[in-house]
Parts: C-alpha cells; sequence; structure tokens
C-alpha cells in the first residue's frame, strides 16, 4: 500500500504536536544562607577578641571568622595586633594559611 500524501499544513501539525510533555524542572539544589559578618570591629567585638583569644589552643583566620563572626580581613589585622601584644604566637607561617596559639609564660627552672 502506498504512502498517503500529506498536505503541508498536516505534515507541520504533525511536526508540532510531536513531543509536547513538560520539559523537566531542575533542582535549585541546597542554597546556603549568605553569611553577614562585621566588616568593622567595634568595642564590644573587640573586648571579646581581646578576653577569648588568649584560651584558644588554635587560632587561624578561620577560626576568628566562624567564632566571632567577623571577615576574613578583619581576623587577618585582629591577629596581626594580638601577636604584636604578645597574647598568641605563630606556628606555621604559609602564605595562605596563617596557624597561631596562646602564648603560654614559660616558668624559669
Amino acid at each position: 500500500m502506498p504512502p498517503v500524501k500529506q498536505s503541508k499544513a498536516q505534515i507541520s501539525a504533525a511536526a508540532s504536536a510531536g513531543g509536547k510533555k513538560t520539559k523537566k524542572k531542575w533542582s535549585k539544589g541546597k542554597v546556603k544562607d549568605k553569611a553577614q559578618h562585621a566588616v568593622t570591629l567595634d568595642q564590644p567585638t573587640y573586648d571579646k577578641l581581646i578576653k577569648d583569644v588568649s584560651t584558644y589552643k588554635l587560632v587561624t583566620v578561620s577560626v576568628l571568622v566562624d567564632r566571632m563572626k567577623v571577615s576574613g580581613s578583619v581576623a587577618r589585622a585582629a591577629l596581626r595586633e594580638l601577636e604584636a601584644r604578645g597574647t598568641i604566637k605563630q606556628i606555621v607561617g604559609h602564605s595562605k594559611q596563617l596557624t597561631y596559639t596562646r602564648a603560654v609564660a614559660v616558668a624559669d627552672e
């Protein structure tokens, strides 16, 4: 049996009718909340920093950012200030990660 001849209108209607399913919706994934960290060091935060950091065994920029809710640049400046005061001492001085510990007074023997 020979194929039935279709008009151009019928061909275009058949072509546009195919594939009318709804497209798959991709999930947006888990969206992390934007951190609202302080970009300046106010007096209460500064006092807390001076008081609490001397008790930390490990002090890094990321520790200060996490615990004090300050930005990374503020945390780096605070670490330089605390080291100058003698509150903390540097263990590792890498270009990307500075690691400090509390300064413990060594007893004379």
